[in-house]
């Protein structure tokens, strides 16, 4: 604590300090000389590529990877072509791009993902430079060839190469350049000579950085922020020139006294900077530039790579890794010599407290009297995020609890937040994890992203015991963690099938989110059946177990997974599957052991393969549901005789099965059909494809009363369907004289009330009124109340003495016959 000042280095009114970050533990010899380095931001993983330009077949180059501590995660021969750039993806993996235009893609592990090819015309001209950059889209790759051509694309994992206009007097690689992404379009800044250019997709147009003087020379290096915001140049004469990168403002302009041109020049700029600030590396020497005229310079004892972070730079080496940025103000108001910020005495009051002394009611109270105990709290709390220092992190916490016992209306949560984020972040900033974040970096990455780096570097009881800590939703958390273990664990070939299955099912059990299908699918992928079907057997729904199983032409299973579940739709999409997966016998066959399905199919070919359900029903000798076959197949046949022979043979199916029921319909209805073919031919009918009923209706409209009365016969029609019929055939066609014979032709089997209804109905009161008298005294009130006839009505209704009937002729009554009124209520009253 007493040293804390100690690294901190003035420029301009911001100062600058460099934190020893790890001791890397690589085994390098030779350091990092003559080696290609690409070390991902946020912390991530390293990767040395050992003399990438050496050809000789029998001495290849090794490629290494490591985390950011330097412990080794792979190591391998590189067999491939020469590489010309190595970089990292957002989502960690490892691009490899080759002279031929080649880009191989690697994971942390060396495990090879896939490659592609940035175009035949790049193949043929050779890669001369690449660069690998982040842009809205993802993980894009610009490069240029040897006839000086640009070529780029802005999303690896969804490929479109676009070619940049040519560079006007380029011949072979350009001075300098950088990848800029502005108003979501990515364009290239490149330097030929003085000349200063950029490239979009349809135009190369000249520019020149305002305020940057044309005696300075040409640009020999040049570097973007890590936002893309802001753009260094160094020229020839050793100036440093910043300014945003739309190249719209100037803000600063350095003399570093330096006339060759840097190895790396990056960006130092943590958000809400005091300052802009570059930080440029020369062989022995790096040196910070910033808005004044004065710089910071650092000896460098070995060959160094600089790292671009969201907050500064990380330098590393063959021994050590240091993070070089801006003191934070908050950083510089406490701690800086005689400050007299509230979070410097608070600080000050609580190390007194500490030593029991009296000088801490002092410090508090000149706090208190100016009102910023709140404000002192805040600082402690913020400036505790920033320090790598765990004593230093204590310290401030400490006098923050310390101050925050004096509030009454102090929230706690930034306080228990800070601290809850601090303690994840000193353990994953442990060598053995080597994951360097920052307190700024953690907010930009989110935690999600960070459980998931800890997830692919297979760090899992890390990931869970954060998940654990910070309260995560076990779905998003713990759930997610053991999803990506078993993945993981199911491709480990040194355990039995039975072991492995064992392991998942204990370790993962029923948490949230976590599907055995999932497990089971990369079980599959990686060449591991029988243990993808044990991890099936722990999957509760059906639904996702059959896709897989159908995936392993495991058909059997499969199907009777889909039974067992009772869910048709999944049967159904397996039955379909099958049936363009195996020959047309062991199709059949495999049904007939799922009657489900079997029934199913069934209920397809009867709307889809006519044919195919005739032969299954002939295959299980259903001479029932041939002949049920037989008969729809007949009437969707529209010529008679193919109709007749279709009956016929559904005929002898329902006598086969002894259905004889089925087998007398199915001949009444060829009786039927001959019958009407005869009519049509003899009176032009049109009776063809009727029923019984329909044919007796035309019948009687047509006037063909024998033939009708024939056909109740031939059928056995009853008496009072035929009269119901007829009745209503006569009326409609209003043939009163037919209907009166047909009254007197014999004693009514439906009565004499339908003959008055029918008249009243057809509007002929004269003809229903003959009628009547032959009505039955049980029906004669309501054929009076047809016709209106009231007092009739009532005569009858007092004849029975029929209290309903009564009382409906009572209702119907007006009020102007009290006669009439008068004698129903006699009757009533009598009743």
């Amino acid at each position: 604590m007493a040293f804390v000042t100690a690294s901190w280095n003035p420029l301009g009114d911001a100062f600058y300090r460099k934190t020893e970050l790890y001791e890397m533990s690589w085994p390098l010899r030779d350091g990092l000389r003559d080696s290609l380095v690409a070390a991902a931001p946020y912390g991530g993983p390293i990767a040395v590529l050992k003399e990438p330009q050496r050809r000789s077949p029998s001495s290849r180059p090794h490629l290494d990877i490591y985390s950011a501590s330097g412990v080794s995660l792979a190591s391998f021969v590189w067999k491939s072509g020469p590489v010309v750039q190595l970089g990292w993806t957002i989502s960690d993996e490892l691009l490899c791009v080759q002279e031929d235009g080649k880009v191989l893609i690697y994971d942390l592990f060396g495990s090879f993902k896939r490659h592609f090819s940035l175009g035949q015309e790049v193949s043929q001209s050779q890669v001369l430079e690449a660069k690998i950059f982040h842009s809205p889209y993802g993980s894009g790759i610009a490069i240029v060839t040897g006839c000086g051509r640009f070529t780029l694309t802005t999303n690896i994992d969804d490929l479109k190469l676009r070619r940049l206009p040519e560079v006007p007097g380029l011949q072979g690689a350009p001075c300098c350049w950088a990848v800029l992404t502005q108003d979501r379009q990515t364009k290239v800044l490149l330097s030929n000579g003085p000349d200063l250019y950029i490239l979009d997709n349809t135009s190369c147009t000249a520019v020149s950085p305002p305020g940057l003087s044309p005696e300075s020379g040409s640009i020999l290096q040049m570097s973007v922020s890590f936002s893309y915001k802001y753009l260094a140049l160094f020229t020839q004469t050793g100036l440093v020139w910043t300014g945003t990168s739309n190249l719209q403002a100037k803000l600063s302009e350095v003399d570093t006294k330096m006339r060759s041109a840097p190895k790396q020049m990056v960006w130092c700029r943590r958000p809400r900077a005091q300052q802009p600030s570059v930080v440029l590396m020369w062989e022995r020497l790096l040196l910070v530039a910033g808005q004044c005229s004065d710089t910071i310079q650092f000896p460098l004892d070995s060959v160094s790579v600089l790292v671009p972070e969201l907050d500064g730079v990380r330098v590393l080496s063959g021994s050590h890794q240091e993070l070089l940025q801006e003191v934070p103000l908050v950083s510089q108001e406490i701690f800086k010599i005689a400050s007299m910020s509230p979070g410097a005495l608070l600080l000050e009051a609580h190390r007194e407290y500490e030593k029991l002394s009296q000088r801490a009611d002092e410090y508090l109270r000149e706090i208190k009297e100016q009102c910023v105990l709140a404000e002192a709290v805040r600082q402690c709390v913020e400036a505790a995020g920033h320090e790598w220092d765990c004593v230093t992190q204590k310290a401030l916490l400490r006098a923050a609890s310390f101050g925050k016992c004096f509030l009454s209306d102090f929230s706690p949560e930034p306080f228990v937040t800070i601290c809850r984020e601090l303690r994840v972040l000193n353990a994953v900033r442990e060598s053995s994890v080597g994951l360097p974040l920052t307190h700024t970096q953690f907010k930009q990455l989110t935690v999600q992203v960070l459980i998931d780096r800890l997830v692919h570097r297979r760090l899992y009881p890390l990931a869970i015991e954060v998940c654990r800590y910070l309260k995560i939703l076990e779905f998003q958390g713990v759930s997610r963690v053991l999803r990506h273990w078993a993945e993981c664990k199911v491709q480990q070939t040194d355990l039995s099938d039975e072991a492995v299955a064992r392991a998942v099912c204990a370790k993962v059990g029923d948490s949230p989110g976590v599907f055995y299908s999932h497990i089971a699918a990369k079980a599959y992928e990686s060449g591991r059946p029988e243990l993808a079907i044990k991890l099936l057997e722990f999957e509760a729904r059906s639904g996702e177990q059959v896709p897989l199983l159908l995936k392993m032409k495991r058909s059997q299973l499969a199907l009777s997974k889909a039974v067992e579940s009772g869910d048709t739709d999944l049967v159904f999409t397996v039955v379909s599957f099958l049936k363009n997966e195996m020959n047309r016998g062991d199709f059949f066959m495999t049904l007939r052991n799922q009657p489900l399905a079997l029934s199913l199919y069934r209920q397809f070919c009867k709307v889809e393969e006519s044919q195919t359900l005739k032969d299954l029903l002939n295959q299980d000798d259903d001479h029932d549901g041939l002949g049920n076959f037989y008969v729809s197949a007949a009437f969707r046949e529209p010529r008679l005789e193919g109709r007749l022979a279709l009956l016929q043979n559904a005929v002898d199916e329902f006598n086969k099965a002894k259905n004889d029921f089925n087998a007398k319909a199915t001949e009444e209805e060829m009786k039927l059909l001959k019958f009407q073919r005869k009519l049509d031919e003899e009176k032009g009918a049109g009776l063809q494809g009727l029923s019984l009923q329909d044919t007796m209706e035309a019948l009687l409209n047509l006037g063909l009363h024998k033939h009708a009365e024939q056909l109740c016969r031939d059928f056995r029609v009853p008496d009072k369907r035929f009269w119901w019929l007829k009745l209503r055939a006569l009326a409609e066609k209003q043939d009163w004289d037919e209907l009166d014979k047909f009254s007197r032709s014999k004693k009514s089997p439906i009565g004499y009330l339908p003959f008055v209804e029918v008249c009243v109905k057809n509007h002929n009161q004269h003809e229903a009124k003959k009628y009547l008298l032959k009505v039955s005294p049980e029906q004669r009130v309501k054929a009076c109340l047809l016709l209106g006839d009231l007092e009739g009505a009532a005569d009858a209704a007092i004849e029975r003495r029929n209290e309903a009937e009564l009382g409906a002729v009572l209702t119907r009554c007006p009020a102007s016959n009290r006669q009439l009124m008068d004698r129903l209520q006699r009757a009533v009253a009598k009743k």
